[in-house]
This record gives structure tokens, C-alpha cells and sequence, in this order.
């Protein structure tokens, strides 16, 4: 198995090369702006330094989020078109759940956590898991909200990602890490395959764009005003 894996969703636009046991290269780039411009060349670069050709790879692997539309968009449209011109299928990870399985594996002790990533319009995409053994299970659906509004007992707990750097008073027990590892998302879309479950590469955007298609133009004198 010759895996890439990719997510856009956070700020590091990232990109992985994985097979059944290994990472075999990552690469990220850190601009919550760029997502456009630091994709392709990031792709280009992890199959550089694996050394593995485009047309070698057996399945892609991208983060579905949640995650702002524009930049969650680049990704899943891209990993949905190598997947077509390579003839392998593409498979979804929720973001989330790489940024939790990243701090199972640094943390194994038994322990509730809350992943809280940057939605802008002061919001946050969030979801609880539980951390035991080496392992993260989201013991709730990925949501969007004010971090006020969250529950006190999610607020307490420690919390992964850029929420915690942006919302200090809110989510005061900040934990690593604060973006998603493409290298990680890998492992865990690997681990879904070998289990028969594989994840449809579905984007979670849980709300509308910031950007709409202008409406109907009003004339000009619908206000009853004279040239």
C-alpha cells in the first residue's frame, strides 16, 4: 500500500506519503491563506522525497474537516482529481480525528479531551474524545459554535488545536498539537481501510461560505426615485 494523504483544513496546508507500517515522507506548510498556492508544490515535494512516482500510489487520503470552505475545498477537489486521473480511489478522514489521534499518540494515558479548531466569525469547529491506550474516540459529532457556548465540562478539558491559542480565557488548558499532521491522517485512513471501513471523501463544512453568488440586480428606480 502506497498511500499520500493530505488535509487543508487547519492552517498547515500538508501533505504525507505512507505505507502499511511507515511514513515514508511529510512535508507542511503553515499559512491559514495559501491554501491554493502551497498544495500542488507540497504533493510534489513529499512524492520527491519518498521517492515515489504519482502513477505508484495505490489510494489517497484527505481530511474532510470541518475546516473553512475555501481551504477545505482545495484540498478535497485535489485529492478527488488525482484520485480520477490515477484511477485509485480517494477515502475522507474527519480532521478532527487526525488532530486527536496525534495526541493519542504522544499522550496514551487514559484521558477526555476536546479538539477546537480555528471556524473564523469567532467560532470553532469541535468535537470530544475520549484518549486511552493509544487510540482517540470521538464521543461526539463535529460541531461549529462560540466557544462560550460550548459546555463547561468540554471547556475544562484539555484542548487541542489553534482554539485554545485563540480563545485563552475560554479554553484555558491548551494542548499540542495545533494543526493536522498529514502524516497521522494517513495512519488513520490506513487503519480504516485494513478494518473494512473505509470514509467517503465527503467534506464536513457544517455551515454555509462566507462568499454567495450575487442576487437578482434591483432597478435602478424601484425606489420610485426620478432620473
Amino acid at each position: 500500500m502506497r498511500l499520500l494523504a493530505i488535509d487543508t483544513a487547519t492552517s498547515a496546508i500538508t501533505a504525507a506519503v505512507c505505507d502499511q507500517s511507515t511514513t515514508l515522507a511529510e512535508v507542511a506548510v503553515i499559512d491559514a491563506r495559501r491554501h491554493t498556492e502551497a498544495l500542488a508544490p507540497a504533493v510534489a515535494d513529499v512524492l520527491q522525497r519518498s521517492r515515489i512516482e504519482a502513477r505508484d500510489l495505490t489510494h489517497i487520503a484527505v481530511g474532510v474537516g470541518p475546516g473553512p470552505f475555501t481551504g477545505l475545498r482545495v484540498g478535497i477537489v485535489t485529492a478527488v482529481t488525482m484520485g480520477y486521473a490515477l484511477g485509485i480511489p480517494v477515502h475522507g478522514v474527519c480532521s478532527l480525528d487526525a488532530l486527536a489521534q496525534a495526541y493519542a499518540d504522544a499522550y496514551p494515558e487514559p484521558a477526555d479531551v476536546v479538539v477546537a479548531t480555528d471556524a473564523r466569525r469567532k467560532e470553532v469547529y469541535w468535537a470530544r474524545y475520549a484518549v486511552s491506550a493509544g487510540s482517540a474516540v470521538r464521543r461526539s459529532e463535529p460541531s461549529v459554535g462560540r466557544p462560550a457556548e460550548l459546555p463547561a465540562e468540554v471547556r475544562a478539558l484539555p484542548a487541542i488545536g489553534r482554539g485554545a491559542v485563540l480563545y485563552p480565557e475560554l479554553l484555558p488548558n491548551a494542548a499540542l498539537p495545533l494543526d493536522v499532521s498529514a502524516a497521522t491522517l494517513g495512519a488513520v485512513a490506513i487503519r480504516h481501510l485494513l478494518a473494512g471501513d473505509p470514509i467517503p471523501p465527503t467534506p464536513l463544512y457544517l455551515r454555509r461560505p462566507d462568499a454567495h453568488e450575487p442576487g437578482t440586480p434591483r432597478p435602478a428606480l424601484a425606489d420610485g426615485g426620478t432620473p
